[in-house]
């Protein structure tokens, strides 16, 4: 009798600290996912635009490698698909400007996703501004004169990165679909992850040299796209029909 006691009470306890660790670890993806996605906040400061209410937008962002984006372009072209929106990153833009040029000659649409790949949320106001300010100038240079999108570089803004963009002229960009393709976690994965789009969803893929996987399962995202609603870019769907923007408090 005392040894079955005894044998309880380890299973208990056992018990007991795997419920605390599952909490915990539920605890910290929670918070991880508070931080990549703001909320709601003050009625009449700017905001993010991450859902629309016509069409759905697919966005691509790029902001490294030389490998990834010209199959994709390719598919886009085979596909005669002309309403993607792009968000490059200054330094890509200025290492790859023949790649840019593609992009602008397919007309598609081009925003920024700034300069350099940093968190806004933990660059000083004046540095945000700069590294902002620096990719427009590339892309001036480039022969893109109208930017008015801008996507955070890493996701992450808070209220002051609101501010800046709409001092700028830029409207900053979310998504409402994440395809996860940058994880790399499979072709069917990633199809999986895009075939939950709705009408007005904002998708987010990339053409970065690591989303290895993302040429390869652009057919089938492009399918399922087609037989949801009618493909746009970002700035068409901001302008023909109600948007849902989010705010950081």
């Amino acid at each position: 009798m005392n040894f079955f006691v005894t044998v309880s009470g380890r299973r208990i306890k056992q018990g007991i600290l795997i419920v605390i660790i599952s909490f915990f670890t539920a605890l910290f993806y929670f918070s991880q996912s508070i931080v990549q996605f703001p909320v709601l906040s003050a009625k009449d400061e700017p905001k993010a635009i991450y859902k629309g209410e016509k069409g759905v937008a697919l966005t691509f962002n790029i902001g490294w490698g030389d490998v990834q984006a010209e199959p994709i372009l390719k598919i886009l072209e085979e596909k005669k698909i002309r309403s993607a929106t792009f968000f490059l990153s200054g330094a890509w833009a200025e290492r790859h400007p023949e790649v840019v040029e593609k992009i602008k000659e397919m007309g598609f649409e081009i925003g920024s996703l700034g300069y350099a790949y940093e968190d806004y949320t933990e660059l000083e106001d004046e540095q945000v501004r700069r590294d902002i300010d620096r990719s427009l100038e590339v892309f001036k240079k480039l022969d893109i004169q109208e930017v008015e999108l801008l996507r955070s570089p890493t996701g992450h803004f808070d209220k002051r990165t609101l501010k800046i963009a709409d001092d700028m002229g830029l409207t900053v960009i979310h998504w409402s679909l994440n395809s996860q393709d940058w994880k790399n976690p499979g072709v069917k994965a990633i199809v999986k992850n895009v075939s939950k789009v709705k009408k007005g969803d904002i998708i987010l893929m990339h053409a970065s040299d690591a989303a290895t996987q993302t040429a390869k399962a652009l057919p089938e995202v492009l399918a399922i796209i087609k037989n949801k609603d009618e493909m746009v870019t970002v700035s068409y769907m901001i302008s023909n029909g109600k948007v849902k923007t989010t705010l950081i408090p």
